[in-house]
């Protein structure tokens, strides 16, 4: 799918098609503005979907509010052994076990950098970076260093609006290192001499108790940190229900609606206490514009989704746009700004 996006965008009938049936119209009651980045709507496209940045101006024509390119790490990587993705339709989730694959920081930059003004305009474009899949970037240090590197490539692309640290790829080599608050403040405290341009979040882990998970935001909001994204994939098998039958040769961690009550409670909990300080980001599970709504009345300000367009189909953002607004009216809301955490407490 992606193969073919890339290629037939570059057909002006086949651009006007698609703007035809999925692009609509600013609507001021979804439009927000987080930390000068103006969001036409509040649903992006998450990370792992366009991993190299190859069709994010198409995805700009579907309707998303913004669109996430990546993860991207300093070297090139082929990624795990495949397969890399297992369905489970009933259970509606994806088992993922991609490892990362990328043509590398440079490339990548290099693409995004060449996106035509008109195709992502409105449309703030973000770089998840992460640190290579490999054994030689193994130790703290080097892991640090790998993130700086792309860093430093991104840090004056003016096509790259917003930078994603993921801090939380469960399927990679080493682990997640920088999931502990020591090895947090050594990233971040690299990551703050860079000086980006760009506003940087936190892509956070799912699986770590309460307290743990603190102890990571409470090092964020120390450093030039204005977000998180609430949250990456879960790898706890023992506590998926699982609607489908899954080969025990199946590698790899859950997506979709087995990261739904972890990723919600931890979007409640974080806005409770860091809402004024942290804009959320809230992705796991959405496949729906009640589902979105439903991370937004928690306290995400915004919402990503990826397995939701796998199995809906890519018409999805432009569905859940359309129904939000008939939400917040139902609700008696003239903005979305006034649902964000109402039901936190």
């Amino acid at each position: 799918m992606i193969s073919f996006a890339s290629i037939v965008w570059h057909v002006a009938a086949f651009r006007l098609f698609i703007q035809l049936i999925f692009k609509r119209r600013i609507n001021e009651k979804l439009s927000q503005e987080h930390h000068g980045i103006i969001f036409t709507n509040p649903v992006g496209l998450a990370a792992g979907f366009d991993k190299d940045g190859e069709i994010i101006p198409a995805i700009s024509a579907l309707g998303f509010g913004f669109g996430t390119v990546g993860s991207v790490t300093a070297k090139q990587c082929v990624g795990n052994p495949r397969p890399w993705f297992y369905r489970l339709p009933n259970t509606q989730s994806t088992v993922v076990h991609a490892g990362l694959p990328n043509d590398g920081s440079k490339t990548i930059i290099n693409r995004i950098s060449k996106y035509p003004k008109n195709s992502i305009k409105h449309f703030p474009v973000v770089l998840s970076v992460a640190k290579t899949n490999c054994c030689e970037v193994i130790s703290i240090q080097d892991g640090i260093n790998d993130y700086i590197a792309t860093l430093k490539r991104a840090k004056n692309e003016k096509n790259i609006q917003i930078i994603e640290l993921n801090i939380s790829c469960p399927n990679a080599y080493g682990g997640e290192p920088f999931t502990t608050p020591d090895r947090l403040k050594r990233l971040l405290t690299a990551v703050d001499k860079v000086g980006l341009r760009q506003p940087v979040y936190i892509k956070m882990p799912v699986d770590l108790s309460w307290d743990k998970f603190k102890g990571l935001l409470d090092v964020i909001i120390k450093h030039k940190v204005v977000g998180v994204t609430i949250s990456n994939l879960t790898k706890d098998r023992g506590k998926i229900k699982l609607k489908d039958i899954l080969p025990d040769e199946v590698l790899g961690s859950f997506s979709g609606k087995p990261t739904w009550h972890l990723s919600n409670e931890l979007i409640r909990k974080t806005f409770l206490l860091y809402g004024d300080k942290l804009t959320i980001i809230g992705l796991g599970g959405v496949f729906s514009a009640d589902d979105a709504y439903v991370k937004i009345k928690l306290g995400a300000s915004l919402i990503e989704t990826i397995t939701g367009v796998i199995f809906n189909g890519p018409q999805l953002a432009a569905e859940i746009n359309d129904e939000l607004i008939r939400l917040l009216k139902k609700d008696g809301y003239t903005h979305i700004s006034q649902a964000i955490g109402v039901d936190a407490k």
